[in-house]
């Protein structure tokens, strides 16, 4: 039981920053997000270009979308993280950023943001949405990973504490509609994804209800 969820909240970064290579040890490259993966290229143009937000070291989700042809820009907060995407992929675009600070100016063919928004707390997650929306072209789509139920959960990474929170299902898709979002896909604990809560929505343009 962690005592102080908040610090272990704040840890985040530092813990992906400090265990990079071990994350990249540890990481499973069987694709078992393929099918999810094949569903979002689906609504991306040939050529276009997505915006892997938190995308680690690049494998073996941003790889897969370059051998799928399509441009990536990839976006971590760990700088160690993104330091092994360059001297892999040195080609593209590798931006090391807080997600809750994007603000790029540009738009997006696609956003996707697997199994790294759950990071964030609850509010920070809201906060989200808007800032998703403002980085994507109508009919681009929007695919994230969450928890299956509201709430805060604590896991462990090399012996130490990992942050998790998840909205509740029903505020999810309020946040996506209002932001101008039709959800196209919501699979709680897809059994055929290593039990991956996944999102997908496509952005319509419509301006952000307040």
């Amino acid at each position: 039981m962690v005592e102080n969820p908040s610090k272990a909240k704040d840890a985040v970064i530092d813990l992906y920053e400090r265990h990079a290579r071990a994350y990249d040890r540890d990481r499973s490259r069987s694709l078992q997000e393929r099918a999810w993966l094949d569903r979002f290229l689906g609504y991306v143009p040939p050529g276009g270009t997505v915006l892997d937000v938190g995308c680690g070291m690049g494998e073996p989700i941003a790889s897969y979308l370059l051998q799928r042809g399509v441009h990536v820009v990839g976006v971590d907060a760990a700088q160690s993280m993104i330091d092994l995407c360059r001297a892999r992929f040195p080609d593209s675009e590798w931006i090391a950023a807080d997600m809750r600070e994007l603000d790029f100016g540009r738009r997006f063919d696609g956003i996707l943001a697997w199994d790294s928004f759950f990071h964030l707390d609850m509010d920070d997650q809201r906060a989200m949405f808007p800032r998703f929306a403002s980085h994507m072209r109508v009919g681009a789509p929007l695919m994230f990973t969450s928890g299956p139920a509201e709430g805060v959960a604590i896991g462990t990474y090399c012996e130490e504490p990992l942050y998790h929170a998840s909205l509740s299902p029903q505020e999810y898709e309020q946040r996506l509609v209002t932001n101008g979002f039709v959800v196209r896909a919501h699979v709680p604990e897809d059994p055929t994804c290593g039990q991956h809560t996944v999102w997908l929505a496509t952005y319509e343009g419509r301006s952000a209800v307040q």
